[in-house]
């Protein structure tokens, strides 16, 4: 019995062999000319300076020059596509076409490398953010999420958000009131009893430097006779930050001459302090802080100890408070599950 092949089956058949062509011109490498045009090809030999290649589109061996051939923006094209050279062909170090991969490989793990170190994890699924100064770890419902902290002057440049206000130990005598940060409670309320704060020290990427105030003068974190304010400054490695609880009042939140004093002061450190431990992190663009003890309900400032003299009376003001409704402007977990 004669078997017809009926217009249907021949449709189907046409649609068949045109998607195979399809599928293997789409999952095909490419040799890209320094012309701008390109042959689709399933693999392909260097043998001295020709270039030999099986066309994916004639299903034939082909050789051309190894100088018409942009060997960069055929490894770029083949990256992007996720499309590699046929296994049966061997590795080999004179290949320029691998050679330009492998340069397109150890750029994009730089890039991923540098970007890790501005943005690191602090938890899994959760990184600081590309941004300059102090943003500090906290947990909210279960929730974990970091806090932006701003300094108690508010009035600072944006891209920077860190000033220096020297303040030198024993210059102040008595009950001075050195600290005075308006307000019953900081805008920064946290409810954890031991939050980790991470200090940025260098400004965001592709920021410019702020144009630094006549007075302005870099802070010697090794001790000097005398320091000037500086808006521009950045957060140094070699600093120092202690916690020191504040005095709440009902329109201001302060610490005297006393209690500051007696941060770096020889005798017995004051009982409403707390020490820090600090660590670089790698890359060199945050530094973690993390209480030596767990902190009570209250309010506080984070202090930067400058120099063995010195301290920066501008300080990140912060509460801790279960309590507290949740922060604005937080930076929340992301879900790469379903990526």
């Amino acid at each position: 019995m004669r078997r017809w092949i009926t217009p249907f089956r021949v449709i189907t058949a046409c649609f068949l062999l045109a998607a195979c062509v399809c599928w293997g011109q789409a999952n095909g490498n490419r040799l890209i000319m320094k012309d701008g045009s390109y042959q689709i090809i399933t693999k392909y030999q260097i043998r001295g300076n020709r270039v030999r290649f099986y066309s994916a589109e004639r299903h034939d061996w082909e050789e051309i020059p190894e100088n018409l051939v942009d060997w960069t923006a055929t490894a770029k094209w083949n990256h992007v596509n996720g499309v590699g050279q046929s296994a049966d062909v061997a590795p080999s170090p004179t290949d320029p076409g691998q050679v330009a991969a492998a340069k397109i490989d150890a750029e994009e793990k730089a890039a991923r490398t540098a970007e890790l170190q501005r943005m690191p994890y602090v938890l899994p699924g959760l990184r600081l953010p590309d941004e300059s100064g102090i943003w500090v770890l906290d947990t909210y419902n279960g929730q974990p999420e970091l806090a932006h902290m701003t300094q108690a002057n508010g009035d600072l440049n944006k891209a920077y958000e860190h000033s220096v206000k020297p303040y030198e130990v024993g210059s102040k005598r008595g009950s001075r009131e050195v600290l005075q940060i308006n307000g019953y409670s900081a805008k920064v309320e946290l409810h954890v009893a031991q939050p980790v704060f991470y200090v940025s020290l260098d400004h965001p990427k592709g920021s410019q430097p702020p144009v630094p105030l006549s007075s302005a003068l870099t802070v010697n974190t090794m001790g000097a006779g005398s320091m000037k304010d500086d808006k521009g400054a950045f957060s140094s490695p070699q600093s120092r930050y202690l916690i020191l609880a504040l005095n709440v009042k009902p329109s201001e939140r302060t610490a005297n001459a006393a209690d500051v004093d007696a941060i770096l002061e020889n005798g017995p450190p004051p009982t409403d302090l707390t020490e820090t431990t600090k660590e670089v992190l790698p890359g060199g663009y945050w530094m973690k802080i993390t209480p030596k003890s767990p902190l009570i309900f209250g309010q506080y400032a984070l202090i930067e100890v400058l120099s063995p003299r010195f301290i920066n009376d501008d300080v990140w003001a912060f509460g801790v408070n279960p309590q507290a409704p949740d922060n604005q402007d937080t930076v929340g977990k992301v879900d790469n599950s379903n990526h």
